[in-house]
């Protein structure tokens, strides 16, 4: 396997990890990138662009990153509080006045970042056409009616997230979220990142599918799922199966219309350093940008809001205010760590105490949902390299 790019002194480990993730855990095409102090050390590609091609993937490739798309629409909510537009601790009906009906007029906008809204799942799923129109979406999950008391408990958001961020966005700025992420986020950040692409702009875009499960790897992460989990995937009547479908038919992620629509749950559409430089922003200045969170909302995003058994992922998840936190279903680099995984295969985070902002991005997914073994095979060199 050919392995492109470089890595600082100290930081081998993580190399020898990425060709190992080609040669044992069975990737297609990938990339990895990390920055410590602002200051880029890693920064590896290789593999095919496409998941069933075998073009080259290049630096500038892209692939979409599913969930992990969470963890830059979490920071437009998080930006527009320190910029003094939003009250966390408001309702949410205050800004969009909609969504008061049903039982969820007492809903806090913090709750909604923290998975506590009780509208995982739509009555009705959208199909992939009505998804991607914002105002079908926010009308759904407005006129839905909690599953849970909203704020007493927690449930992951799996496909919602996309109408209750971007709708709460558009109701208080005017401008979609894409749009927004563009101006004030990947522009002055100079992240690679973008929340839908305009047909004209996707010929870097890998296309993604579906991988096979690799051989039993000794050395890594539990992959097999307890059975708890599988039945509750299985079962169609689950809040599981409910909140992943609640796009059904599931989209095809290789279409050209779905990745021009912007669903901040679900695609965004990055490079591994774009997703590492991001996450750079949020606790430091990052070489040739900006700092997007100042410290007290880095503290802010970081800070437990949800813990324990998850009534949708059906395992115990820990989050801050949108943001995934490290632990045994989602680990990061330590416990100071917040980001955000994409189902299968990609992850973003950030680690203040070491400095440390991870991307890796993907063309071959599998059945993992927050903690993939290529990505944890990543992170586990990284923490090497930084003892």
């Amino acid at each position: 396997m050919d392995v492109n790019g470089a890595v600082a002194d100290g930081f081998e480990p993580v190399r020898e990890a990425f060709v190992r993730n080609f040669e044992v855990l069975g990737d297609r095409g990938a990339a990895v990138a990390v920055y410590r102090d602002g200051h880029k050390v890693v920064d590896l590609w290789g593999g095919a662009k496409d998941v069933d091609g075998t073009e080259p993937w290049q630096r500038g490739t892209a692939q979409i990153v599913r969930s992990a798309t969470k963890g830059v629409a979490t920071a437009v909510l998080l930006l527009l509080n320190q910029r003094g537009e939003l009250d966390l601790d408001a309702p949410v009906g205050d800004y969009w006045p909609e969504f008061k009906a049903a039982g969820k007029e007492r809903t806090r906008v913090w709750q909604l970042l923290a998975h506590r809204t009780g509208v995982p799942v739509l009555d009705r799923p959208l199909t992939p056409a009505e998804a991607a129109d914002p105002d079908l979406g926010a009308a759904a999950v407005a006129a839905q009616a909690p599953v849970w008391e909203p704020g007493t408990d927690h449930g992951y958001h799996a496909q919602t997230y996309s109408w209750l961020t971007g709708e709460l966005v558009r109701r208080i700025t005017g401008r979609g979220i894409g749009e927004w992420i563009a101006d004030e986020i990947a522009g002055p950040v100079g992240a690679d990142f973008r929340l839908g692409v305009p047909y004209a702009e996707q010929a870097r875009v890998g296309r993604v599918g579906r991988l096979d499960d690799p051989p039993v790897d000794p050395h890594g992460l539990r992959t097999r799922p307890k059975r708890a989990v599988s039945e509750a995937y299985a079962d169609p009547a689950s809040l599981t199966r409910r909140a992943f479908a609640a796009i059904t038919p599931l989209p095809d992620e290789n279409d050209p219309a779905y990745r021009a629509a912007a669903l901040p749950a679900s695609n965004g559409i990055a490079t591994a350093d774009g997703l590492a430089r991001f996450y750079a922003s949020l606790i430091g200045e990052v070489e040739g940008g900006t700092r997007l969170f100042m410290p007290e909302t880095m503290e802010l995003a970081r800070a437990e809001r949800s813990a324990g058994p998850d009534r949708v992922l059906v395992v115990n998840t820990r989050f801050g205010l949108g943001y995934m936190l490290h632990g045994a279903a989602s680990p990061l680099l330590s416990p100071t760590s917040f980001g955000h995984p994409g189902r299968g295969g990609a992850l973003g985070f950030a680690d203040p105490d070491s400095g440390i902002a991870f991307g890796y991005v993907t063309n071959g997914f599998r059945k993992s949902v927050t903690a993939d073994p290529r990505a944890q095979a990543l992170v586990r060199a990284v923490r090497t390299a930084v003892r």
